[in-house]
């Protein structure tokens, strides 16, 4: 599993946005995003180049920090 920080989530609709944006990034399944944390945390079945991963978080109004 990998996790990640992102910053900029207040609310459950956010949460549903960034759920979205990262099972949208092929190679990543089994999302889970934790609004109290500030975190996701997803498996890769295959490798999965950080950089996209951040740029699908900021397109869906966030920032993985």
């Amino acid at each position: 599993m990998t996790t990640i920080k992102i910053k900029g989530m207040t609310c459950s609709h956010c949460v549903m946005a960034v759920t979205k944006a990262l099972n949208g990034i092929e190679g990543i399944q089994k999302v889970n995003v934790d609004l109290s944390e500030g975190e996701a945390t997803f498996e890769e079945v295959q490798p999965v180049d950080m950089s996209i991963v951040k740029e699908g978080v900021k397109k869906a109004g966030y920032e993985v920090i």
